[in-house]
Order: structure tokens, then C-alpha cells, then sequence
């Protein structure tokens, strides 16, 4: 799956520099040049991580990463600072006022392409490109594949989308409403029982490898991928091998 970026820059060369790089990278690019445009944007979009510059017209770049961490619909968004500000109080500021990252301009592409993928690697496992593997289960998602006990596991599109997810944030409870944000990346054109339907759905393929019981419902909460009474696995034994 390609991640959605939204890059908060004013300078036009800037924001077209940083934007082919990223997407010539595969992601996806959506672009505003300022706090407010990126307020506006995220009302009906929601990214899968966020770039901004510090100085900006109008709200400034840091002041947009605190509202964004006060708002219970944005504050797990991962988010990176690039900026001019190369003090050390300026980084400190960043990652105290909530940037997950802090880059320094000017900087390589390389450098930031690296910086993007560790923070979407930790912040967000399920929009890299690194296979998953716990117990006995295996989910590749540039094959597209989940093998389990040996076994291939025939999923769609969606049920893949919504298995990775839950799976590369393990014991992790989510609402069927941030499901539908996380996983088909819409807040409300779609009835939260479309969540209903598509679990019951995983949880047939999965029966018959005996993963279904791993997808638990918690009652007023939402769903998890619970490992916890998984035969040997731990913290540890979750791993993300790069393909």
C-alpha cells in the first residue's frame, strides 16, 4: 500500500522538490501551502503522514503540529518537521511540541526519504513495504500474500488492507470509525457495519489456520488483533523483515 503524504510547504520550489521525490518513491502526494489549507484537507482526508515547514503564513508550522496532537482525530497522525531552524532549542521545541522527526534544511533526498520511511516504519508499520511475522502467520505486502501454517490464505483487497492493519498494530483497539479512516480512508461515506461485514469475512478465512479467535470484538470498544495467547509469541516476535 502507498502511503499518503501531506507536505505543508510555502516555498513552491520547496514543496515540487520534496513532492517528485517522495512520489517518485511511490507514495502519495497531497499538497497545501499553508496551516490552514492543511486544516481543510484534513477534515476529509486523512493522511498517513505529515510534512510541514516551521515557517509558515499565517499559523506556523509548529503551531500546526500542537493542534494536531490536541485533536483526538489527528493526534496519532506521524509527523515530520523540515525547516530552516537548525538551533538546537528550535529541534527541541519541534519534538516537545510533537513532531515525530525533525529535518533540517537543506538536507539530501536520500536523507529524507530514509527519515520518512523509519518514522512510517515505527509510527505506522502497516504502510511500509516490510513483511509481518507472528507465530506461524505471515503477511508480505508487496507479494500480497498470507501464508499461515504453511497455508496461503485467499483474501481480497479490502481484507488484506484491514488484516495488515490490525496485525502490524497488535493487541491495539480501534472503533469501527478509525477503521474506516485507517483502512478505506473515509471518515463517513460508508456505514460503520461495512467494518462488521468485512471482519466476519477475515475471520472465515482465517478459521480454518485457527486465527479467527485472534480477531476479538471488544464490546463498546471496536476490534484488535489480540497475539497475547499465541503459542510462543511476545513483543519480540514481532517482526518486520525488509523485502
Amino acid at each position: 500500500m502507498s502511503a499518503h503524504i501531506l507536505i505543508v510547504e510555502d516555498d513552491a520550489a520547496i514543496l515540487e522538490l520534496i513532492a517528485t521525490t517522495l512520489a517518485r518513491s511511490g507514495y502519495r502526494i497531497i499538497r497545501a501551502s499553508t496551516a490552514e489549507a492543511a486544516h481543510a484537507i484534513l477534515r476529509d482526508v486523512v493522511p498517513d503522514l505529515v510534512l510541514t515547514d516551521w515557517s509558515l503564513p499565517g499559523q506556523s508550522g509548529l503551531s500546526l503540529v500542537r493542534t494536531l496532537r490536541a485533536d483526538h482525530h489527528t493526534r496519532q497522525l506521524p509527523i515530520i518537521m523540515v525547516t530552516a531552524r537548525s538551533g538546537e532549542q528550535d529541534t527541541i521545541a519541534g519534538l516537545e511540541g510533537g513532531a515525530d522527526d525533525y529535518i533540517v534544511k537543506p538536507f539530501s533526498p536520500r536523507e529524507m526519504l530514509a527519515r520518512v520511511y523509519a518514522v512510517l516504519r515505527r509510527r505506522a508499520p502497516h504502510m511500509t513495504s516490510d513483511a509481518i511475522v507472528v507465530g506461524q502467520l505471515r503477511i508480505d505486502p508487496t507479494t500480497h500474500s498470507v501464508v499461515a501454517t504453511d497455508r496461503e490464505i485467499a483474501l481480497s483487497a479490502t481484507e488484506f488492507r484491514l488484516l495488515h492493519f490490525l496485525v502490524a498494530q497488535p493487541n491495539r483497539i480501534y472503533s469501527r470509525a478509525q477503521l474506516l479512516d485507517k483502512v478505506w480512508k473515509i471518515n463517513s461515506y460508508l456505514d460503520e457495519r461495512t467494518v462488521d461485514a468485512y471482519i466476519g469475512r477475515l475471520r472465515n478465512a482465517l478459521g480454518a489456520v485457527g486465527y479467527d479467535r485472534n480477531i476479538e470484538t471488544v464490546r463498546g470498544l471496536g476490534y484488535r488483533f489480540n497475539v497475547s495467547d499465541m503459542p510462543g509469541v511476545g513483543a519480540a516476535d514481532m517482526v518486520g523483515a525488509s523485502v
